[in-house]
């Protein structure tokens, strides 16, 4: 049930320590707030010199209030915090919130005294919010312990910057968007986001959770929490760059960023992850108030740089094709376009969507950006075409996108027919209008749009968004407007019904991309831990093949020598043609310490002397000879994180691995199934299925070993990066080539 939060959002009584008359301090600005709702508890203002504060008769000290306080804010100088945090809880508070700075972000003795703070409000069954925060809002109880209004709504806003929340308010006001609650994380030296997330789960006021976080404290239990809340979660973080992996020993290290570690945890848990504060408000327009759906999501979100011509009203074939359409037969850069008809693909099932418009270019902008966005935009089906010239005009186009050709302006109405036709297609999940629409009633509002003497034309375009709505009550599927009149009386009729309407063709395509659904094709959620295993004895080359051996992953006969004598008894167990290798370098293949094809043991011990001169190497390892033929060098590994735990890379492996950077992530262990749709989404999983005459290789064989390989390193929490490069793919199996191990 996670922990008990309603004192910090419902208290039956309120205090604030350190209110003030003095505008600048910050407890003006709470005082000032939590006076707002004077009716719905008590509210006490306490400030050591008495008096009064705006207006109030202050108590010098809690406990002079004289009666129990559920609630206490704290903001008073650092040095007295301490005091203020123990008279609180003296007095019987369940809930502190600590605007006090000065504590964990000033460095190791402020930590220290943020610790001690935090356990004595635990050890009193409190909670403590901060400190270092901004305070706490809940529109739902009248609780306003924040120094800024927050409009009402449903959605709840965690955040670690008060001036983002400031923006997220102002962007999302167009929208309609409100808050059911606002926190202020601080340092969350005791209430965690995963607290709040777990908290505003359960509040039924809140219909999606916003969330801005620098810290996620442990971040794989911040995932687990999204995942399990049951309402979109929507993310804002900082921290993209690539420092991170500037010490890594490994491939794997060196290829993961902070930046891939946060994306694979949100995929995993079907959160959605931004970039800015628009994009974030975009998401959240769509998701807090319009339905829905939950089919599968497209694995990788695939772009392309495909321009399609314009499409003017007589850009049109005899079967309402149009010139420089973008057919669903035609061919992208990564190959056919979903929905294909040569293949017989009918697009991703919930991610299939019908792009709508009254103008050629702009359904054409539509169709790219609702692709770029990871939808998929096929040939609508032979019934559905027909409903729809049913119901609108022989120069209508029909493929997808459909486009009226003007009949708008001939028949409002028209707009309302092809919506409800698209809504009702089995074969649409999903549906992007876009345009004028809006334009017409515009001019009635004096909003620059729409033909003169328009009025005709704006009431049936009003009435159309009327008949809009219904058909979505009938058949409740994801839609998304665009417009160029998102103001228009037509389109607040849509918006005030729960349908997101954009200016912009990129917020209305990325809104939609939310709404389609997730998670990911062979996503379980975030996978466990499996029990922690016996720590790693020897890191060494031929320890960790034994670790993984153990565990069923395969690798070719080798043994490990130190002299020549070592390497001719080695050379005696199996045949040629033999592998050397360097033990103790790091990037053996960089270094020449890796001599492949030696035919026989002549050549080994020849490729041996010159190795050994060259490099000195205290071992080395004498290995059969894999076939490469028709394989496809993969690699494998998992990097430990100190917020989210060890997160899985796949990718194409080899010697080329950093130069190709074609790699996936994912929280480890990586169930098979999971690991097979992270290969398949690569750019570069053509090769996979064979090509130029190659075979396909055994793809489930090698999400096999990726399952074996990520369960052996999230079992060892002692290892920071764990690799297997190459892990080569063959037509009839998997084999692991070369492994390491990196303590932490």
């Amino acid at each position: 049930m996670g922990r008990d939060l309603t004192a910090l959002f419902d208290p039956r009584s309120v205090a604030v320590v350190g209110a003030s008359d003095d505008p600048a301090k910050y407890g003006h600005a709470v005082a000032s707030q939590a006076l707002r709702a004077p009716d719905r508890r008590p509210v006490h203002l306490v400030n050591r010199r008495g008096g009064t504060v705006l207006g109030r008769t202050a108590a010098t000290s809690l406990a002079a209030i004289g009666e129990p306080v559920e609630l206490v804010v704290i903001s008073v100088p650092s040095t007295g915090f301490e005091a203020a945090v123990d008279d609180a809880l003296a007095c019987g508070a369940k809930a502190i919130v600590g605007i006090t700075a000065g504590f964990a972000e000033s460095g190791p003795a402020g930590l220290a005294r943020q610790r001690a703070i935090a356990a004595r409000v635990r050890a009193a069954g409190a909670v403590l919010v901060g400190p270092n925060c901004l305070g706490v809002a809940d529109n739902t109880t009248e609780l306003y312990l924040a120094s800024d209004r927050f409009a009402p709504g449903r959605i709840a806003l965690l955040s670690q910057s008060g001036n983002l929340a400031l923006e997220l308010q102002l962007r999302g006001a167009p929208h309609g968007l409100g808050f059911s609650r606002f926190v202020s994380l601080g340092n969350q030296a005791d209430v965690t986001l995963v607290d709040l997330i777990e908290d505003c789960a359960r509040h039924e006021a809140t219909s999606a959770i916003a969330v801005y976080a620098e810290d996620f404290g442990d971040g794989r239990a911040f995932a687990a929490s999204a995942a399990a809340a049951g309402k979109p979660v929507v993310l804002l973080t900082a921290g993209r760059g690539t420092a991170s992996a500037r010490s890594a020993h490994s491939h794997t290290g060196a290829l993961t960023t902070s930046a891939d570690v946060v994306a694979a945890a949100c995929r995993d848990a079907g959160v959605e992850l931004v970039r800015t504060p628009r994009e974030m408000t975009v998401l959240l327009a769509a998701l807090s108030t319009a339905p829905r759906a939950h089919g599968p999501r497209a694995d990788d979100r695939r772009t392309g740089d495909r321009h399609a011509g314009d499409r003017h009203a007589g850009d049109r074939h005899a079967d309402g094709a149009r010139t420089g359409d973008r057919h669903a037969g035609d061919r992208r850069a990564d190959g056919p376009r979903t929905g294909d008809p040569r293949t017989g693909s009918p697009g991703t099932a919930g991610r299939r969507t019908a792009v709508f418009t009254d103008g050629g270019g702009h359904g054409a902008v539509a169709a790219d950006a609702a692709e770029d966005a990871g939808l998929d935009v096929p040939e609508l089906g032979a019934t559905t075409q027909d409903r729809l010239r049913a119901v609108l005009w022989e120069q209508s186009s029909v493929g997808n996108p459909v486009d009226l050709a003007g009949m708008g302006e001939q028949r409002p109405l028209s707009y309302a027919d092809a919506v409800g036709g698209l809504l009702a297609a089995d074969e649409v999940d999903a549906v992007l209008m876009t345009g004028y629409f809006g334009g017409y009633a515009a001019s009635e509002g004096g909003l620059g749009g729409g033909p003169a003497g328009g009025s005709v034309l704006a009431e049936g375009e009003t009435r159309a968004a009327k008949e809009i709505v219904a058909h979505l009550a009938t058949a409740p599927k994801p839609l998304v407007v665009q417009s160029m009149y998102p103001q228009s009386p037509s389109c607040r009729v849509l918006a005030e019904a729960g349908v997101p309407v954009f200016a912009a063709t990129e917020d209305a395509a990325r809104a939609l991309a939310a709404m389609a659904g997730r998670p990911d094709p062979g996503s379980g959620g975030v996978p466990p831990l499996p029990p922690a295993a016996a720590p790693l004895r020897d890191p060494g080359y031929h320890g960790v093949r034994a670790l993984l051996g153990a565990a069923g992953v395969p690798f070719p006969a080798a043994r490990e020598v130190a002299d020549e004598g070592g390497l001719l008894a080695a050379a005696a167990e199996f045949d040629g043609p033999y592998v050397l290798k360097a033990l103790h370098v790091l990037h053996k293949s960089d270094a020449g310490g890796v001599a492949l094809r030696l035919a026989d043991r002549e050549a080994l011990l020849a490729a041996y002397r010159d190795m050994d001169g060259r490099l000195g190497a205290p071992s080395y390892s004498v290995e059969a000879m894999a076939d490469l033929a028709d394989g496809v060098e993969l690699i494998v590994g998992v990097n430990r994180d100190p917020r989210f735990g060890p997160v899985a890379m796949v990718g194409l492996g080899g010697v080329l691995t950093e130069t190709l950077r074609d790699v996936a992530f994912a929280l480890a262990p990586v169930p098979a199934r999971r690991a097979e749709a992270l290969l398949r989404g690569l750019r570069g999983a053509a090769l996979l299925d064979g090509v130029r005459g190659r075979p396909a290789v055994d793809v489930a064989a090698a999400a096999a070993v990726v399952e074996r390989i990520t369960t052996v390193a999230a079992a060892h929490p002692e290892i920071a990066e764990f690799e297997v490069n190459p892990l080569l793919v063959r037509p009839d199996g998997a084999l692991a080539l070369d492994a390491r191990a990196v303590l932490g």
